[in-house]
C-alpha cells in the first residue's frame, strides 16, 4: 500500500444490521508512513438493486438505486505520518428494502472511502458492506389470521376403459408466519375409485422472480414432506407439520425489481393431483389476540362436554416435524370413517438452524423460542447474518447476535427424530 499502512471503515460498535430510518456512524481509520498529500477524502454511502439476465452474472441488465451520499471529511491538505481518524454519519431513508442476494440479482449496501490525490499520484479507495433489514409485519397483511385451504377434484382413466375420482383438500392453520413457526397443515383424500394412489407430498415452496425485460422466476423448494398413499375407495387424513427455517420476507417492500413469494404445496403423485395455498413469510408474528373483531361477538355458548376421540394407531414410521398439535381432530366427509395417513419421509432442510437466534458460538440447540423477541434477518434463501470477507480471506464472524447457518446443500439429509423417539429418549 505504499506510505498507506491502514485504511479502513469502522462502524459504531461494529454494527452491521440497521433498520430503514436509522443513522449509520463510523470511523474512517487511516494511518501513513509518511507524509501523505490529497485533494480531498471523501466517504459514500450507497445502496441498489441490480438485475441480470444470466446466472450470477457481474453486469446488471436493470438496476435500481435507494440513495447515494457522499461526505466529504477533508479537503486538501497533507496527512502528517502517524494515525488519523475521520467521523462521519449517514441517515438511511424510510424507504430502502431489506438486503437480498439471489442468483440473477442483489440488493446491496454499501459504504466507500476514497483519497484523492495530486495529479500522477496514486489514489486510494476501500469500501465495506452493511445490512439492512425492513422488517415486515404481518400484522399489517389482511386476513392473515384465519386458515388457508383449498381443493380440488381430478377424473383420471385406469386400467384403459375404468375412470375414477380423486377430491383432494388441503388447509393450513393461518395464512402468514415468520422463521421458527410451525405451519399445521391437513389434507383430506377421498379416493372414489378402484385404484390406489401415489404417495401424497407437502411443500413449501419459495418463488423469487428477477424482473428484466424477460422476467425470469427461480422455483426452489424449501421443505417436503411426503406420506403414504391412499387404498383404492378409501377416504384418508393426514396431518403433519413443517417448522419454518430463516427466509426472505414475502415482497421485499420497497424494491420493484425483486419480488419473493411463498405456497404450500400438497399434491399426488399418481393421478396427478395438486393444490396450492399462498402464504406470507414475515418478521413480525401474527397476533390474533390483538385483533378487534368486526362485529360483536356472538354470546358464548354453554360448553358441552366433547366427546373423546379415538385412539389413533401406533405408526413408527411417523417423523413430524415439530410435535403433533392437541385437540385436533379428523375430517371425516359425511360420516365414513377416515384412516390415518402416516409419513414416509421428511426434507426439512433447516428445522435446526432456527433453533436459537445467537452467535455462533452459541448452543443452536437452546430451547428458547426462536424468531418471537428479535427478527430473524436474512439475505438469500437462508438467514445470511454477515460474516465480513475481503478477497480470499477466512469469513470473520461479527458482532451481530443472529446465526449463519450453512447453505442448504449442506444440510444432512437425515429427517430429524420423531416426537414419539424424543418423547421416549427421556424416560
Amino acid at each position: 500500500m505504499g506510505k498507506l499502512l491502514e485504511f479502513d471503515i469502522t462502524l459504531t460498535n461494529n454494527k452491521v444490521v440497521y433498520n430503514p430510518g436509522e443513522s449509520i456512524t463510523g470511523t474512517l481509520k487511516i494511518k501513513t508512513s509518511q507524509s501523505l498529500q490529497y485533494k480531498a477524502i471523501k466517504v459514500n454511502c450507497h445502496g441498489l438493486c441490480g438485475v441480470s439476465s444470466r446466472l450470477n452474472e457481474a453486469a446488471w441488465a436493470v438496476e435500481e438505486q435507494y440513495f447515494n451520499s457522499t461526505l466529504s471529511v477533508a479537503d486538501k491538505g497533507t496527512l502528517a505520518a502517524g494515525d488519523h481518524s475521520f467521523p462521519f454519519q449517514f441517515l438511511i431513508p424510510g424507504s430502502a428494502p431489506s438486503s437480498y442476494e439471489g442468483p440473477y440479482g442483489r440488493i446491496t449496501y454499501r459504504l466507500r472511502a476514497f483519497i484523492d490525490t495530486p495529479r500522477f499520484s496514486k489514489d486510494y479507495k476501500t469500501e465495506k458492506p452493511f445490512y439492512l433489514l425492513n422488517p415486515l409485519n404481518l400484522n399489517e397483511v389482511p386476513n392473515i389470521e384465519k386458515p388457508n385451504s383449498s381443493g380440488t377434484s381430478k377424473k383420471f382413466t385406469y386400467l384403459l376403459v375404468k375412470t375414477g375420482t380423486i377430491v383432494l383438500k388441503a388447509r393450513s392453520d393461518q395464512r402468514g408466519y415468520i422463521p421458527g413457526q410451525v405451519i399445521k397443515l391437513s389434507a383430506e383424500i377421498n379416493n372414489k375409485s378402484g385404484k390406489d394412489t401415489g404417495c401424497v407430498v407437502a411443500s413449501l415452496v419459495q418463488k423469487v422472480t428477477f424482473k428484466t425485460r424477460r422476467p425470469i422466476s427461480d422455483l426452489r423448494t424449501i421443505a417436503e414432506v411426503e406420506g403414504a398413499g391412499v387404498k383404492a375407495g378409501k377416504h384418508a387424513e393426514w396431518k403433519e407439520q413443517i417448522i419454518v427455517p430463516p427466509l426472505p420476507q414475502s415482497g421485499l417492500n420497497g424494491c420493484s425489481l425483486i419480488d419473493i413469494q411463498y405456497f404450500l404445496q400438497v399434491s399426488l403423485r399418481s393421478p396427478e393431483v395438486l393444490v396450492i395455498l399462498p402464504v406470507h413469510i414475515g418478521d413480525v408474528a401474527v397476533d390474533s389476540n390483538s385483533r378487534t373483531p368486526s362485529r360483536p361477538a356472538p354470546p358464548t355458548p354453554v360448553p358441552r362436554p366433547a366427546p373423546r376421540p379415538a385412539p389413533r394407531p401406533s405408526l413408527s414410521a411417523v417423523t413430524p416435524s415439530a410435535p403433533p398439535a392437541e385437540g385436533e381432530e379428523g375430517m371425516g366427509a359425511g360420516g365414513v370413517a377416515s384412516e390415518v395417513i402416516p409419513t414416509k419421509s421428511h426434507s426439512q432442510q433447516a428445522c435446526q438452524a432456527v433453533a436459537s437466534p445467537r452467535g455462533p458460538s452459541q448452543n443452536r440447540h437452546s430451547s428458547d423460542s426462536p424468531g418471537l423477541s428479535e427478527p430473524q434477518f436474512c439475505v438469500s434463501t437462508g438467514a445470511t447474518i454477515p460474516f465480513f470477507c475481503e478477497g480470499n480471506a477466512i469469513p470473520i464472524p461479527t458482532a451481530c447476535p443472529l446465526v449463519l447457518p450453512p447453505e442448504y446443500s449442506s444440510y444432512p439429509h437425515e429427517p430429524p427424530p420423531s416426537y414419539e423417539e424424543s418423547c421416549s429418549s427421556r424416560r
